[in-house]
């Protein structure tokens, strides 16, 4: 059964997104090591959603139930959350409906900036993560597969294609009614990450040009080369002459003794951990623009997707939960007749035969199972995959196992949250 737990910027605060991207990850590790029931577990932690997507066996009725309320306690105790508050801020999604919920999300239209452009590369981070750790199991990586190639469909056959969207952008864009020329803004980016790069890119594209960059762990010259911006190794000073400073980090917090009381500055934080102290934004002249405050302020016509694109993620989500319920009986069909195959061959060998009688009958078969098989999936997205095994029972006497009951139906949410 695929379990999905999601908290993001509609349904939990800042602060409990904070910390199950600190808490979580460590308590999905410990379900997959410990529990019988977790075979795999991919987490996705981006600055404005957290997800855990899991594997679960799940042998008996209502099991599903248990093993959610053992994944929420887990993640609470490892994120110093209370159960109550945690489950009151994340969504559970279940069989079908998870997919359906890793699709929308990897094509960006569960984002706070729908058709976002950085999301479908942190969710195959995530899948690359998870291999590494040895956490993925063969039905989390035929999800999160589907995943991308939906991602890729709907940026190819909708209105988001090229929409060049991100949170870095939408940051800027509340920005510049406090900044009147980039061109003439001194910019101190602190961070030297995949998200900074972008951050530089968003920034020249607003026509800033003198970027400079601090990084706590020492890679900011390394940086600065690659990039073409100016390297600092003293924060308070190159902060007490900045225009604006941007954080994306995990390697840093700034705190309010970092600013001039009086030096006009904008603080944009786009950190999760939060890069920068809330009290920095009390600080005299110093405005503090974080990830809630850009939430507040997102354009409404941000949370609305298109039409197409939520229709190509729901068809991907039926073909996935289809081709899961169609699976068993295919490959019993595949099974049946390619030992009635591998029979024939063996004995036209014994025959003389050569490796092109082999050829031959392996073909036909293929070309024999093409329509069945085609036919089975067809059935099982109509919603009529039993009929499909009774009529194996009936012609050809195969018993074919039945997912379980958690997945084979449409099923609400477990619970969920506003």
């Amino acid at each position: 059964m695929l379990l999905c737990l999601t908290a993001n910027h509609r349904n939990a605060s800042l602060d409990i997104l904070e910390r199950l991207s600190v808490g979580a990850p460590t308590a999905t590790r410990a379900l997959v090591d410990d529990e019988l029931f977790v075979s795999g577990a991919v987490v996705l932690a981006t600055c404005n959603r957290f997800e855990a997507y899991l594997d679960i066996d799940e042998p008996l009725t209502g099991g599903e139930a248990v093993a959610v309320e053992s994944v929420v306690e887990a993640m609470a105790a490892a994120s110093d959350v209370s159960v109550d508050l945690l489950r009151a801020s994340v969504a559970v999604h279940q069989g079908a409906d998870a997919a359906a919920h890793l699709f929308a999300v990897t094509s960006g239209l569960e984002s706070m900036v729908v058709g976002e452009d950085e999301i479908s590369g942190q969710v195959r981070r995530a899948l690359d993560a998870a291999r590494a750790d040895g956490m993925t199991s063969s039905e989390l990586e035929r999800l999160f597969q589907k995943a991308t190639h939906t991602s890729r469909g709907v940026r190819n056959r909708t209105q988001l294609r090229g929409a060049h969207r991100s949170l870095v952008r939408l940051a800027l864009e509340l920005a510049s009614s406090r900044i009147a020329d980039w061109a003439a803004a001194r910019v101190v980016l602190v961070g030297t990450g995949r998200y900074a790069s972008r951050t530089v890119d968003a920034l020249r594209a607003r026509g800033a040009g003198d970027i400079h960059v601090f990084s706590p762990s020492g890679r900011a010259p390394a940086f600065a080369t690659q990039h073409g911006l100016i390297p600092v190794s003293d924060f308070a000073a190159a902060a007490a002459e900045a225009d604006v400073v941007i954080t994306c980090t995990a390697d840093a917090v700034v705190h309010a003794d970092a600013f001039v009381p009086g030096h006009r500055v904008l603080v944009i934080d786009l950190g999760l951990p939060r890069n920068v102290d809330p009290a920095v934004g009390a600080v005299e002249a110093v405005e503090l623009l974080d990830l809630e405050t850009i939430r507040l302020h997102a354009p409404l016509q941000e949370f609305s997707a298109h039409a197409d694109a939520r229709a190509i993620v729901g068809d991907a989500a039926t073909e996935f939960h289809a081709d899961r319920l169609a699976g068993p009986a295919i490959s019993a069909l595949r099974g049946d007749v390619l030992k009635i195959v591998d029979d024939e061959i063996a004995r036209a060998r014994s025959r003389g035969a050569g490796d092109d009688v082999e050829a031959a009958l392996r073909h036909l078969a293929g070309v024999l199972l093409h329509q069945p098989s085609v036919r089975i999936r067809e059935l099982a997205v109509e919603g009529r995959i039993d009929e499909a095994r009774s009529a194996l029972e009936l012609l050809h006497g195969l018993s074919i196992d039945t997912p379980g009951v958690a997945d084979a139906e449409d099923d609400d949410d477990l619970w969920a949250s506003a």
